[in-house]
């Protein structure tokens, strides 16, 4: 999400870095480049101007000019001041009350209200074990009811039904009325959207709002919308009293201005950030964390949660034993682990929370750690048959023609992933002799820069 402003800020910073001494000047400039790099970035102008005022303050202070190395210390005060800005560690949902917990979703249409209310109900069921009843009140879009219905069955919890004709209250009564006789822990409500801000809506919003006496009120703004996103937030807090936010599509080419302006104007904390399309992609929202990478530190603590959630240890145990066994790692082996980076939003968001140096290695490698690319590679291992995949020894040149054939790509293609494989093969076989331990001496020197 913060592709563009982790440049223009790394740029600002790289001067200062290493200089013995600061001076007002070189500061000056620092933050020209800052003030512009957030302007550019679609942060609300007021929010721009108090973050560059509480930074120059500061690094003109004692805390930066008595220091033996200023220019790290400039960076540490910027960090601190995005994290300020940003707002308090994210705290989840509030659920200290009698259930059903009631947790209405509001937002402008295309937001992604609908699919978030699915994505909180999967978190909710799996991490704290809840019981959550889904309903919608969007009765001028049958399709999004229909999509919430279809999204509930995808994550495994109970949809409330709505018959042709409903109002939004009635709906509203009988799905809490619902909840309370079916011991549901909480239930969360998709309001209806709308393309621009408008008094109907914000009338309906308020009703639906007071019959269903929610707990959270929760504003989903999508990470792109820009200056549109801190508008419709600042009326959406007048009508509703929101309790949270909830950014979306922060995996998409997004500046990164909503997630600085959206606390500052409502002064409600952001709770979650979608960081993808599936029911699975969405993260607690934590300032240090986005600070850190917006100044190209990297978010490798979110980076370890995310793998040790979304692994399956079960196969990885698997996969351990069978090694150990002196089994060889063959192309099932490779299609389960490709299939695993796929189902953590891919190559590009995990390398979007390593630090810049490793970022950036990467990308010299063009193709490799393209999604794209692993896709490829896996309709490729498809195309071959069960003993292909088995005993890889089996393919020959014939065989690659085919299987190029088979997944639409070019016999050198087929050649390539062989070679990896091979490499691949060799690491595991390393692993097996000596562990971890011995995997990692075989890894060392092999990433690029030495990481």
């Amino acid at each position: 999400m913060f592709d563009r402003l982790t440049e223009r800020l790394s740029g600002a910073v790289a001067a200062l870095t290493g200089r013995g001494r600061l001076t007002e000047e070189n500061i000056s400039d620092a933050l020209r480049q800052v003030r512009m790099a957030l302007i550019e970035a679609d942060v609300a102008v007021p929010v721009v101007k108090a973050f560059i005022d509480a930074v120059k303050v500061r690094a003109l202070g004692q805390e930066v000019q008595a220091s033996l190395t200023p220019g790290q210390v400039f960076i540490k005060v910027l960090h601190e001041e995005l994290v300020r800005v940003m707002g308090e560690p994210a705290r989840g949902l509030n659920l200290r009350a009698e259930p059903p917990v009631v947790v209405l979703l509001a937002g402008l249409q295309g937001a992604g209200k609908t699919t978030t209310a699915a994505k909180l109900a999967k978190m909710l069921t799996e991490q704290q074990k809840k019981r959550v009843l889904l309903a919608s009140v969007d009765v001028y879009r049958p399709a999004a009811i229909t999509q919430l219905e279809r999204l509930a069955a995808q994550v495994g919890v109970d949809f409330h039904p709505v018959s042709a004709g409903e109002a939004p209250l009635t709906i509203v009564a009988a799905a809490k009325d619902r909840a309370r006789r079916g011991l549901y822990d909480v239930l969360i409500i998709d309001t209806a959207g709308r393309l621009h801000v408008d008094d109907d809506m914000m009338a309906e919003v308020r009703a639906v709002d007071a019959e269903s006496h929610a707990h959270e009120r929760l504003f989903v703004v999508d990470s792109m919308a820009g200056q549109d996103a801190v508008n419709a937030a600042r009326a959406f807090n007048a009508a509703l009293d929101l309790t949270g936010v909830i950014l979306t599509k922060a995996d998409g080419d997004a500046r990164g201005g909503a997630a600085l302006s959206v606390r500052q104007v409502t002064g409600k904390p952001i709770l979650f950030v979608g960081v993808g399309e599936k029911v699975e992609a969405l993260e607690l929202f934590h300032p240090e964390r986005v600070a850190s990478r917006i100044l190209g530190m990297g978010d490798v603590l979110s980076l370890v949660e995310q793998v040790q959630r979304d692994i399956d240890r079960d196969k990885a145990e698997k996969l351990a034993a069978k090694l150990k066994k002196g089994k060889g790692f063959d192309f099932n082996d490779l299609r389960e682990q490709m299939q695993q980076l796929e189902n953590m939003g891919g190559m590009g968001a995990l390398l979007d929370k390593m630090p810049g140096q490793i970022a950036k290695a990467a990308a010299k490698a063009p193709g490799v750690f393209e999604d794209r690319q692993v896709k490829r590679q896996i309709a490729m291992i498809n195309s071959m048959t069960a003993a292909e995949r088995r005993r890889p020894e089996l393919i020959d040149g014939s065989r690659k023609r085919r299987i190029a054939n088979g997944s639409g790509v070019q016999v050198q293609d087929v050649n390539r992933l062989m070679k990896q494989f091979l490499q691949m093969q060799k690491m595991m076989k390393q692993f097996s002799k000596g562990g971890m331990r011995g995997l990692m001496r075989t890894l060392s020197g092999r990433l690029p820069g030495g990481f």
